[in-house]
């Protein structure tokens, strides 16, 4: 059994590890840029180490500080957490070499589903729908021109190494093509080092809808269902929950089957999520496979009543998946709180929490790193509170997500909660009627 966890990640995931940590009997230790020396997981971690200045580059994205900071502590394993190095197989390989134990997938896993060219071959291979779209890579522009019209246009570049919207262009006809073409690959190169691009049909009307796998190292691999996030901005996730409304049973075995299929084709082991497409006629397609704990798991930890993490610790520790396949017991939604202004474009909004009261009740979680008096730094993601509510029903989620975002709190900073409660008041959430582009249709102020 893992002894000591070093977390390499920040803010609220950090805290979620050591919570899951503590309740296992297993000790923590906290890293931390000098940006985040006040930050709760450095106080409630049983150690802490300082790995470096604000930039990422110099802290958080450090393997030689991070490995060091596991060696002298004698930490016998490093969970990731998500984002970072959660899905660098390099990282996973230096770790295997000094001994530590990543609590995550094998490097092979990462590295076949980090490459979307790759990612999707593979799952063409296990007979998982995919988006019709370029055989692997498309280096030059006279190769995009014969992609696109080959398969229609509207289309969307995608960076191969990508993530988070970054070196992604949507293509609506060929005179848009060249500039979309040049300005993915420029985008792609700076944010990955890689500008490599693949081209995919455009899925008008998509629903974005995703499926929790778990695997052992014993070949073992479930579903836990899947979880709705169609409601975004600029491909960040605002608002998730689980199961989805659209979703019946029948669609439900098909997309876990697709997914169990999906991942035992990596051997992967741990948690994971395939997102999928899913069209007007309940057709779905793969996107991508997420080798890491998400965002979003709260909802179907929710839903289930399971905890994901203490399970994904149990795994990278050698132990047989203790989870079973079964359907939603409950409807869980989450909120993302951002520290952004809603009202000028979710422009980031760091500063100083000068009042917090976050909610409670019945039906009501909140993760957060946050707390008065803390300074949001500016040079990280800006998400500092994800408050989940769950219902028998959907109706039920809902009307407990009003009256918490009611009871939510936050001043000295802008935040998502106004955009969060006129949405639990939208018609079109409420019965469903969303896709990935509702906000950019959509006034929501009004």
């Amino acid at each position: 059994m893992i002894k000591k966890i070093l977390i390499a990640n920040r803010s609220e995931i950090a805290l979620r590890i050591i919570r899951a940590c503590k309740e296992m009997g297993i000790k923590t230790v906290a890293v931390y840029s000098t940006a985040d020396k006040d930050s709760l997981h450095v106080s409630f971690a049983d150690e802490a180490v300082c790995i470096g200045p604000p930039p990422s580059r110099n802290s958080y994205l450090n393997i030689p500080s991070i490995i060091s900071a596991a060696m002298i502590t004698n930490s016998d394993a490093i969970h990731p957490g998500y984002g970072f190095l959660a899905e660098n197989d390099k990282f996973v390989e230096i770790c295997n070499d000094h001994n530590i134990n990543f609590v995550g997938p094998s490097a092979e896993a990462i590295r076949k589903m980090g490459n979307k060219s790759v990612a999707k071959d593979t799952m063409k291979k296990a007979n998982v729908p995919v988006v019709p779209g370029s055989d692997g890579i498309v280096r030059t522009l006279p190769e995009a021109e014969t992609v696109c019209s080959e398969i229609g246009y509207p289309v969307m570049l995608k960076a191969v190494a990508g993530g988070g919207g970054k070196g992604m262009r949507i293509v609506n006809d060929h005179s848009e093509l060249q500039n979309a073409f040049y300005v993915a690959q420029s985008e792609a190169e700076s944010f990955f080092n890689n500008p490599d691009l693949y081209i995919e049909k455009l899925v008008i009307g998509s629903r974005h809808i995703e499926v929790q796998v778990f695997g052992d190292k014993y070949g073992n691999i479930i579903h836990l269902n899947e979880r709705e996030c169609s409601i975004q901005r600029r491909h960040q996730k605002l608002i998730e929950e689980a199961p989805s409304p659209i979703v019946d049973e029948v669609l439900r075995q098909k997309m876990g089957e697709a997914s169990i299929s999906g991942a035992r084709a990596v051997g992967y082991y741990g948690p994971g999520t395939i997102e999928y497409l899913v069209d007007e006629n309940m057709n779905f397609y793969f996107m991508e496979m997420n080798t890491r704990i998400q965002v979003e798991h709260t909802v179907t930890e929710q839903a289930l009543g399971i905890d994901l993490v203490q399970e994904q610790i149990l795994i990278a520790s050698g132990e047989k998946l203790s989870l079973k396949q079964e359907s939603p017991k409950f409807h869980s939604i989450e909120c993302r709180i951002n520290a952004e202004d809603p009202y000028m474009n979710f422009r980031p909004s760091p500063g100083v929490i000068q009042t917090l009261h976050t909610p409670g009740g019945h039906g009501v979680r909140v993760d957060s790193h946050a707390y008065e008096g803390y300074m949001i730094p500016p040079n990280y993601d800006s998400l500092i509170a994800k408050l989940i509510t769950t219902g028998r029903t959907r109706n039920e989620a809902i009307a407990k997500m009003r009256r918490a975002l009611d009871e939510f709190i936050i001043e000295g900073i802008k935040t998502t909660i106004p955009f969060h409660r006129k949405m639990m008041d939208n018609a079109d959430f409420i019965s469903g009627n969303i896709d990935t582009k509702y906000l950019e249709r959509v006034d929501w102020n009004l």
